[in-house]
């Protein structure tokens, strides 16, 4: 199940959780950002392709191509086995911003985005079936967890893909990993 929890950016013990998808949607649009849930139009198989991932979300995604003028589409898939997953995990843990929006649909596995705005925190639990965009040079960290287990398909407004400004800022130091974040629900 989808979570928002708010905190005081001083204070990461303190936070307000929802859980219900309309008021995380509601709570999020105030910040310009985008949380949706999208159904697939097809069926596939967990080990699909990413052409056979890309083709069961087709019309979603050329939904958002037109909207927002997307230039790449790829897909992200992460399992506990893969030998990079540390190094890639801390990677997205670390603050930083993006001069493009990020855009991130979870077709399998779930998630935890940090939003860190103005002098509040924004955990958002992201599963299957979520969608979630954070604005551009909104600062913010990403956690998969320590096993990650996730598929999503990015969305990029530029050729260039992933670029990240870090902001060298240890915040993200504070708050709960994905999997502190689980077992506290």
């Amino acid at each position: 199940m989808s979570a928002l929890t708010t905190y005081p950016a001083n204070q990461p013990g303190q936070g307000q959780t929802w859980r219900d998808f309309d008021a995380i949607a509601g709570q999020l649009s105030g910040l310009g950002v985008q949380f949706e849930r999208w159904q697939a139009e097809q069926t596939f198989v967990a080990d699909a392709d990413v052409d056979a991932v890309l083709a069961a979300y087709r019309s979603s995604i050329d939904k958002l191509k037109q909207q927002y003028g997307f230039q790449s589409v790829d897909v992200i898939s992460l399992n506990a086995e893969h030998p990079n997953k540390d190094a890639l995990r801390q990677k997205f843990l670390a603050e930083h911003t993006h001069s493009d929006f990020e855009v991130r649909f979870f077709v399998e596995g779930k998630g935890l985005f940090y939003l860190h705005v103005g002098d509040q925190v924004h955990a958002v639990l992201c599963e299957q079936g979520d969608l979630i965009s954070v604005p551009a040079d909104t600062k913010h960290w990403f956690d998969m967890g320590e096993n990650p287990a996730f598929k999503c398909i990015r969305l990029f407004t530029t050729e260039d893909g992933w670029v990240a400004d870090f902001t060298g800022d240890k915040i993200a130091d504070s708050f709960p990993t994905l999997d502190q974040y689980l077992a506290a629900l």
